[in-house]
């Protein structure tokens, strides 16, 4: 079976129960939901949905089915083995406080047994063994021995194993998961599902999610009770087909192909790691780009730079020059652009960011000793004198070469006030280190222990923990912020700055060209932040007449209507609709008189009337061909 074929099935099996199809939206917005530019990525099915997990009503209903492409790199580290991956599809269904754990589990039953025909006899599971805070799950256990798996088949795990959670905060719950045994690898009598033998192959996990954890860490039930799933397109397609590696699967064959011809070696042996390493960084890296991250600055535009720039060093294993990333990239479009049409739309625009910007950033990367790193630091205790104290010799010696491993100046200078505590900046540095590279917390440390004298485990523990949880209380507040801007905050200020951004994103088109797409936005009460595609800086001249276009048309009290329509209609209308996204067979176009159309979630006002006047507060550059206009309603409106 194919991926596509395999992903067609899922779909259809789930919309024959009732469930609506999501979008496949963009890796690094959501636009329909007000997506913010300050998001990094999507990274799973369900993290579109959840405010909608929360409590929110979908405009699709209580059931609804995706097929949605997403990027994560917590397990970057692994990437280079048969199964793990940076950029992925997942099909995902959810029950939106509708059905619950007997629907789900029979349904997965299904799937598995009857549309993809794996033998029952091989499918085993897990579920949720109980803690002191939550209890066994034998209702689960009990649906299962219902339909026919023996209770020697049926496996009882931890937390660790057998609970899904969004992050340290957030909707969450415990899970069933779904193992087939692959008949490839005998094992002890000891053996069992989820301990990474080889003999079984997970293929499904079934969240039951009836918690919101706080940042202080306690449970609280959840408004209503959810099913949230997960189905790795790219490990399935491999089970499916019979093979132990996902880069063999018609996915991945023509980019390892193209490396192979490149670097005029096989994919085998010692070539295989670096092979698998740059397929999944560029196939990554080309969707990014194709969804508008420009790899360059802080940020995602930082990870995908990282991403290219760790495919080039492993690149230098097999020989291959600097110029071999843009071959990768046409082959990944040509791999993927009929199902992901926008890659094909954008294809020039994607070689051109390589060819123009990407190059010319990788030329600056001197130390390709390591990849994403900088080179080993010296360690300072070498030339300890006699009568140095530890803290002197880490503010005039150490720190400074830390400086490498931070990257940016701004976290580096919040350093500074903690140099009389080494173990102090150490935690400090872990905790960046894990946040924005994704950095695991005990190889930083490692690292960090060879180089501060003496160095206090606890205190930087302590130190780490300490930022983590502010770190926590900070992300609910501005996560909330960032879902408020299309979703939960529906006030007066917010509606009327959502339309707003529909007016300035066709003025902009009008006055600048038609090369003008809105790559993101960000909206609070105060003020309205929206960037979009633009290679130079806005004259005097041309902002005033960007915020004359938007005045004159709230003073013209242009109606707002929205309509539902199908996806082809709203292309004939020309509606606005960007973001590299794939929308659903239905789409809602909102109209703002006959000046603007675009594909949105609202909330709008009813005329433009009500905006009253605005008025554009800054305008900058936020990396390459990408600017930012601040925008307020003026006083009085």
């Amino acid at each position: 079976m194919t991926a596509q074929e395999l992903k067609k099935k899922y779909l259809d099996f789930f919309i024959k129960k009732g469930h609506k199809k999501l979008p496949n939206v963009s890796l690094v917005s959501v636009p329909e939901f007000g997506g913010s530019s300050d998001d990094l990525f999507i990274n799973s099915g369900m993290h579109p949905l959840v405010p909608y997990l929360l409590g929110k009503t979908h405009h699709l209903g209580k059931r609804l089915v995706s097929n949605q492409r997403c990027l994560r790199t917590e397990d970057i580290k692994k990437i280079g083995n048969a199964m793990h991956l940076t950029f992925f599809e997942m099909l995902g269904n959810w029950s939106l406080g509708d059905y619950w754990k007997e629907e789900a589990i029979k349904w997965s039953w299904e799937f598995l047994t009857k549309v993809l025909n794996l033998e029952p006899k091989r499918i085993s599971v897990t579920c949720f063994a109980g803690d002191k805070n939550t209890p066994r799950d034998e209702e689960a256990a009990g649906i299962w021995q219902k339909i026919g798996i023996p209770e020697e088949r049926i496996y009882f795990l931890g937390k660790e194993d057998n609970w899904w959670k969004v992050g340290d905060s957030g909707p969450c719950g415990p899970d069933t998961e779904m193992f087939y045994d692959t008949g490839k690898k005998k094992c002890g009598p000891q053996c069992r599902p989820d301990d990474n033998c080889g003999k079984y192959f997970e293929v499904w996990n079934d969240v039951f999610m009836e918690f919101n954890r706080l940042p202080s860490g306690r449970l609280e039930k959840l408004k209503q009770r959810n099913i949230d799933t997960g189905m790795g397109v790219e490990r399935i397609t491999a089970m499916l087909q019979g093979k132990d590696d996902v880069y063999q699967t018609e996915l991945f064959e023509p980019i390892i192909q193209t490396i192979e011809k490149i670097s005029k070696k096989k994919y085998q042996g010692e070539n295989e790691k670096p092979m698998r390493i740059i397929a999944d960084h560029l196939r990554a890296a080309t969707f990014a780009i194709g969804d508008g991250v420009i790899p360059y600055g802080k940020g995602r535009g930082n990870i995908i730079h990282l991403l290219i720039k760790d495919a080039r060093f492993e690149g230098k294993k097999l020989g291959i020059e600097d110029e071999f990333t843009v071959e990768i990239v046409k082959t990944v479009i040509n791999n993927y652009q009929e199902e992901y049409e926008y890659l094909k739309d954008k294809k020039k625009k994607i070689e051109k960011e390589y060819k123009e910007k990407v190059e010319k950033l990788i030329e600056k990367d001197k130390d390709l000793e390591k990849p994403s790193e900088r080179k080993k630091i010296e360690n300072p205790a070498k030339r300890l004198k006699k009568g140095d104290k530890p803290a002197e010799v880490f503010k005039a010696e150490v720190l400074p070469k830390l400086k490498g491993l931070i990257k940016n100046k701004k976290d580096y200078d919040s350093f500074l006030p903690y140099v009389s505590s080494p173990s102090g900046v150490a935690g400090t540095i872990v905790f960046t280190q894990k946040s924005v590279f994704g950095r695991p917390i005990e190889g930083t440390t490692n690292i960090l222990k060879k180089y501060i004298r003496p160095f206090d485990e606890n205190k930087s523990n302590a130190s780490f923990q300490e930022l983590q949880k502010k770190h926590q209380e900070v992300s609910k507040i501005s996560a909330e912020k960032k879902f408020a801007g299309g979703l939960v905050d529906h006030s007066e200020t917010v509606t009327k700055y959502h339309t707003v951004t529909h007016l300035l994103h066709q003025a902009l088109r009008d006055v600048l060209g038609k090369h003008v797409q809105q790559v993101g936005s960000n909206i609070t009460p105060e003020r309205l932040r929206f960037d979009f595609s633009h290679p130079e800086k806005l004259t005097d001249e041309q902002i005033k007449k960007v915020e004359a276009i938007i005045n004159a048309k709230i003073k013209a009290n242009l109606p707002v209507k929205a309509e539902t329509i199908s996806l082809e209609e709203a292309k004939k209308k020309e509606a606005l609709a960007f973001f590299g996204e794939k929308y659903g067979d239905q789409v809602k176009v909102y109209s703002i008189g006959n000046y603007s159309q675009e594909v949105c979630g609202g909330p709008h006002v009813k005329s433009t009337r009500e905006i009253g006047r605005v008025k554009i507060i800054k305008e900058k550059a936020v990396g390459a061909g990408r600017r930012r206009i601040y925008i307020q309603l003026a006083h009085g409106s």
